[in-house]
């Protein structure tokens, strides 16, 4: 048996941008996730990284945003699991595309969605590399008042997702 070693690969994310990391299968995820966001949103700026896990193993990039497809391909190698994917959003939001992607027929998982600071926990054996999870934001300082609550569904109607 070989040894194992635990990362915490944290996401260089510098503008606060939407990402999603998910989990898929064949080397067509990125022109499939490329024409998924593209069909999704029409305004959507974005950039994707996937890694594959044989053959040539190199990561994989598409977009329509030169920054965000290099800020994809960077995390992607840093996190370095394989099939793992990443993609940076600019002018939409998770919301706007994770339905989009999760109809992919190759993506098996998506991890997270979030413009949150994020970190990946990565297993790392000999050859290979596995998320295990994400660290997603900060952890919760208390429950929500009834104020809270108002705000809430305030802010969600201000910005149109609720009536």
């Amino acid at each position: 048996m070989t040894g194992m070693d635990l990362l915490v690969v944290p996401v260089d994310n510098p503008e606060g941008l939407n990402v999603i990391l998910g989990q898929s299968h064949f080397i067509k995820t990125v022109e499939d996730l490329h024409e998924a966001l593209v069909g999704a949103s029409p305004r959507i700026r974005f950039g994707i990284a996937f890694c594959e896990a044989s053959g040539p193993r190199l990561v994989r990039c598409s977009g329509n945003d030169d920054g965000l497809v290099k800020l994809a391909a960077d995390n992607a190698l840093r996190v370095g699991a394989g099939h793992c994917f990443v993609v940076f959003l600019r002018e939409a939001f998770p919301v706007n595309v994770l339905n989009a992607i999760k109809q992919v027929p190759e993506v098996c998982r998506i991890f997270c969605a979030t413009s949150n600071p994020l970190s990946v926990v990565v297993a790392a054996g000999e050859e290979a590399r596995a998320v295990l999870g994400v660290f997603d934001g900060s952890s919760p300082l208390g429950l929500e008042t009834d104020a809270d609550v108002a705000e809430r569904k305030a802010l969600l109607r201000s910005i149109g997702y609720k009536l």
